[in-house]
């Protein structure tokens, strides 16, 4: 059954890259050890608030990469997938509502990646290897243009999130800059080992 992802050129051999269900599963892994460590009784208040912003800007990211693509490969190959799609959209908007709220999502992202999981189970069984690395190449593709902050007033439905994301995805990054806001662990990792105290 296909994901309804159009066509890529033809090449020798196999499509390169890593599944979709591997880069989702290791971007839930990122998140849940972002989340422990937010919860860290005797982190300093900076330090607290610069893990919060990456957290923040780390599961935007994911989200919108998901809803770009994996929800629509839900719908076009998995029995059921509008309604379980359109679930998860909704659980997205809310937690992205949360997180721009300051409410703590992490209870919810907990939740998100075990119904992302079942996603990932019911679409592994239905696709192809092929196109379930051409998923994740997608996924990791639109992750590097997208929102580091959450808007849950965006739109959510292709193709108008593959068309607006990337832009409000850009002024993201701008403001970041301009602020000096950690949105990548390895930032806040250089950050706070380039310190003598």
């Amino acid at each position: 059954m296909t994901l309804g992802l159009p066509p890529l050129p033809p090449t020798p051999g196999t499509t390169a890259g890593r599944p979709a269900t591997d880069v989702l599963a290791d971007e839930h892994r990122q998140l849940a050890a972002l989340c422990a460590a937010l919860g860290e009784p005797d982190l300093p208040p900076r330090r607290r608030r610069d893990l919060a912003d990456v957290l923040t800007a780390t599961a935007s990211r994911h989200l919108s990469a998901e809803a770009q693509y994996l929800y629509p490969a839900v719908r076009a190959a998995v029995p059921g997938g509008d309604a379980l799609a359109d679930r998860e959209v909704a659980a997205t908007r809310e937690l992205l509502a949360a997180l721009r709220d300051g409410e703590g999502g992490e209870e919810r992202l907990r939740r998100h990646a075990y119904a992302t999981a079942d996603l990932l189970d019911r679409l592994a069984a239905v696709a192809s290897e092929e196109d379930l690395v051409r998923l994740g190449n997608r996924i990791e593709t639109a992750e590097e243009a997208a929102p580091t902050r959450p808007h849950p007033g965006a739109p959510a439905a292709t193709p108008w999130n593959k068309l607006t994301e990337p832009a409000i995805g850009l002024v993201d990054r701008l403001r970041d800059a301009v602020t000096g806001r950690p949105t990548r662990q390895e930032t806040l990792a250089r950050r706070y080992t380039s310190r003598l105290f």
